[in-house]
């Protein structure tokens, strides 16, 4: 996954404004207490950092893939 990736499921599930207030401020417990500013800073694995989230913040299993992107259409 990529930091891009990781950003648009933030957005998409909590809002692009709440997504960059968790990232600073929850302290996620499964990446050793830090924040998922801080471990991308750190170089983890974006998808790692987005599990952390997900099982801090309870996000059903059903929506960590993030939503369906349809095609583009010519």
């Amino acid at each position: 996954m990529r930091i891009s990736d990781f950003w648009r499921l933030m957005d998409d599930e909590f809002g692009p404004a709440y997504s960059r207030v968790l990232a600073s401020d929850l302290v996620l417990t499964g990446l050793g207490g830090i924040t998922a500013s801080q471990a991308l800073e750190k170089g983890v694995e974006p998808k790692r950092v987005w599990l952390a989230v997900c099982d801090m913040q309870e996000v059903p299993p059903e929506r960590r893939l993030g939503r369906d992107i349809q095609p583009k259409r010519d």
